[in-house]
């Protein structure tokens, strides 16, 4: 993650939960902008960056049923 990235990250996650959900919805409408075929390759480019990386063992899987625990968590 560069670090625009990472500095808006740290941003946004201190807004409420209604205001993160009212922002992606907006980049996600920005996002049908673009070209499928272009959506496509870049989320194929990001699924070979990532597999690579856990496959050189820089970064480590978490399991399913954890994801889905944060992801409930953060969302109650």
């Amino acid at each position: 993650m560069n670090s625009n990235i990472e500095a808006l990250d740290k941003e946004t996650m201190v807004l409420d939960i209604e205001d993160r959900a009212m922002l992606a919805g907006k980049l996600l409408l920005s996002l049908d902008e673009s070209s499928t075929s272009e959506l496509e390759c870049l989320w194929l480019d990001e699924a070979e960056r990532r597999f690579e990386a856990y496959r050189a063992g820089r970064v480590q899987g978490i399991p399913a049923d954890e994801v889905f625990r944060r992801a409930i968590s953060e969302l109650s």
